[in-house]
């Protein structure tokens, strides 16, 4: 891994074409993200026209995330934001980070593959829409910028992974010097007082900036204004000069120089850094007997680390299992604060349970798992006991209350964070560091909070994780655990639950030995993805299979099931197919309930839905009658039994969605049926979010 200083695409080609399409496309930031090697993140690789610490919450962004970079390269399409509203709209989570006036693009760059995305922002001076020229501009300048890419790879001089980003310079062409800042100064204001760098570092002051601000300018250059000037130490005054960068539009604020002096500060931002002015203030000060600012014992967190706190706070309400929290800590709260390590656990039983970790060994991971509560190995027990959290800026101060613990993992400073909510212990947070790291006041207020956040989402993770695992047990449980062997017939079937948080649902599918030559295939649905529909699926399946073995016909086997369905009353209906395979006379019988029809396809690859009479919904009239279908059994053919989670689109007609079906089940390779219905499945626009359960069951009857 490289730093973020370090060049990873050697020519520093890749640089000047990314600096040269901000330039060229007048944008005032710009970013580029690069995917990660398992294409599940997108990593900050350059910047230009901010400082670093500014995109600290988006260093790492994942691809599932709903921000405009993660967008453009999931739906490889160009994402454009032309105003705060349409940011607010659009994008809360990323609105919530960026709350000033601006326009951006997020861009998809691909060459051979997919790379990543281009980021650009503009202030909201410019109009709030794109032109085709501008787009195609933005799109050539991607293309280019794979290409570099893909060449880079070639050579194996591709870019690393980083901490950070690379920040490349706005390509102005002007030295940063103090005299030229000064210049720069001169320039964008006919008098002034001084010049900041967009870093927020000041790079000129006058002597009347000096006086007013009460310092020493050689005290004063090349440091930030509030930390060199304790009293704007806050992060309204900061926030202002970050609005400054962003937008590139003048800010104005007032402050107050103990013990009375009122300023008035007005930024005047460009491409190379900021003019400020400094004047004394119209403003009468304070009545006596009011504060001006309450005396505070912990220094306010700094504005970068309030808005990373948002942030991550809107990213931990998405998470819903516990490894999505695990993944989220690692990926985005361990950079956010340049940890290296990770433990994160649950109380359980009395014990400390790693659930999961990041930076550390297997045989170090056993060593800690299952720790006590009360253990006095480590300070993970002491902290969540007690509810406080606990720092060690270096092994020697860790060493003189817990001796053995900086042998065990070999790290050099910890934060270990107690997870508690309402009194409760839920478990310990612990960072840790690979070089002695200094927990300063702010930075402690922030972790503390962080970890209420983190606290809130493991415990509803965890209930998640719990009701998921107790669904997909009753799930697994009424459904068959395997298909039974039929001579004469090659068999496959799956069922794909909705999309996270409905992992439970009604759709059932059934293979039925009756006999040494006859079978029975049933597929069904019922209505609703929850606890009473999948209990009312068992009593179905149970039903059918019953009356199967008994021998009934399927049109008996569905009126007798409909009038146990009509008796019980569940207010839950349920569409069903079922067909009797003998295999001795080579014919198919087939009774439907308002279930979609299966799929024949005939060994000269003729595929088409079988011309089904279909009944009522089971569960409806109980003295409802069910159409027989009868065609014969041809060597080779294959049948596809599925419900109506795998056709079923808004907005198109299903006959079209099952002809669409037809035509890639006509296509598909049946060499391997597993293959088969994982082909269907894409096919069939099964993966994605899905509002629906699908079974799909796959009948293939082989020659001879």
């Amino acid at each position: 891994m490289t730093s973020a200083g370090d060049p990873a695409v050697g020519d520093g080609e890749l640089d000047a074409e990314f600096a040269e399409t901000v330039r060229r496309t007048g944008a005032s930031v710009g970013a580029l993200f690069l995917l990660g090697p398992d294409e599940q993140l997108l990593y900050l690789d350059l910047l230009c026209g901010a400082p670093a610490e500014f995109a600290a919450p988006w260093n790492r962004v994942p691809m599932a995330a709903p921000a405009p970079v993660a967008v453009a390269v999931r739906e490889d399409r160009m994402v454009w934001v032309g105003s705060q509203e349409q940011m607010a709209r659009s994008y809360p989570r990323t609105a919530m980070v960026l709350p000033f006036p601006l326009a951006l693009v997020a861009a998809p760059v691909s060459g051979a593959r997919r790379r990543g995305s281009l980021l650009l922002i503009w202030p909201a001076t410019r109009p709030p829409y794109m032109t085709a020229r501008e787009r195609g501009n933005i799109a050539s300048s991607c293309r280019r910028l794979a290409r570099l890419l893909d060449d880079a790879d070639a050579r194996g001089r591709g870019p690393d992974v980083r901490d950070g980003p690379r920040v490349v310079a706005a390509g102005t062409g002007r030295s940063r010097g103090p005299a030229m800042a000064a210049a720069d100064f001169a320039e964008r204001l006919p008098g002034g007082s001084c010049a900041l760098d967009l870093e927020g570092r000041f790079t000129y002051l006058s002597s009347g900036a000096c006086e007013l601000l009460g310092g020493d300018a050689g005290l004063l250059l090349g440091t930030l204004p509030w930390q060199s000037l304790r009293w704007l130490d806050d992060p309204t005054y900061e926030d202002r000069y970050r609005a400054a960068v962003i937008s590139r539009e003048p800010v104005s604020f007032t402050a107050c120089r103990p013990p009375g002096h009122w300023l008035d500060f007005h930024l005047y931002p460009d491409a190379s850094g900021i003019s400020a002015r400094i004047l004394p203030s119209g403003e009468q000060p304070p009545a006596a007997g009011e504060t001006v600012r309450s005396p505070r014992a912990v220094a306010p967190a700094r504005a970068g680390r309030l808005y990373q706190l948002t942030h991550l706070a809107a990213a931990l309400t998405e998470v819903v299992g516990v490894q999505d929290v695990i993944d989220l800590v690692a990926d985005q709260i361990m950079p956010a604060f340049g940890a290296q390590g990770l433990v994160l656990s649950r109380a359980d039983a009395g014990r400390l349970r790693i659930t999961g970790h990041r930076g550390y060994t297997r045989e170090t991971i056993e060593r800690l798992d299952g720790l006590p509560l009360d253990t006095d190995f480590t300070p993970a027990g002491r902290a969540l006991g007690s509810g406080i959290p606990a720092f060690f800026a270096d092994p020697e101060e860790m060493r003189r209350i817990y001796p053995d613990a900086p042998q065990v993992s070999g790290k050099q400073a910890w934060a270990f964070l107690p997870l508690i909510i309402s009194g409760r212990p839920v478990g310990c947070c612990v960072l840790s560091y690979e070089e002695p790291h200094l927990f300063p006041a702010e930075e402690r207020a922030v972790l503390t909070s962080l970890a209420g956040l983190v606290a809130q989402a493991l415990d509803r993770a965890s209930l998640y994780d719990t009701k998921l695992e107790l669904a997909h047990g009753l799930q697994q449980a009424l459904l068959p655990r395997t298909l039974p062997r039929i001579a004469g017939l090659r068999v496959a079937a799956r069922y794909v639950p909705a999309t996270r948080g409905m992992d439970i649902g009604g759709d059932f599918y059934d293979l039925i030995r009756l006999g040494d030559t006859a079978a029975a295939a049933v597929i069904g649905d019922v209505q609703g993805h929850n606890v009473a529909a999948a209990a009312l699926m068992g009593q179905v399946r149970t039903g059918v299979y019953a009356h199967a073995t008994l021998g009934a016909s399927p049109d008996q086997v569905l009126a007798r099931t409909n009038r146990l369905l009509t008796d019980l009353e569940p207010d839950l209906f349920t569409s069903c197919l079922y067909a009797h395979l003998d295999l001795g006379r080579r014919r198919v019988t087939l009774a439907g309930a308002g279930h979609p029809p299966p799929l024949l396809r005939l060994p000269d690859g003729t595929t088409a839905p079988v011309e089904l009479m279909p009944g009522p919904l089971l569960g409806i009239d109980p003295d409802a009658v069910f159409p027989v279908t009868e065609f014969p059994i041809t060597p080779g053919m294959m049948l596809a039994f599925y419900t109506d989670g795998l056709v079923e689109t808004p907005g198109v007609d299903l006959d079209d969605s099952i002809a669409d079906l037809a035509g890639h089940f006509a296509a598909a390779d049946d060499r391997d049926l597993e293959l088969l219905i994982d082909e269907l499945l894409r096919k069939g626009k099964a993966i994605g979010q899905r509002t629906d359960d699908i079974a799909l069951l796959l009948l293939h009857h082989e020659d001879g």
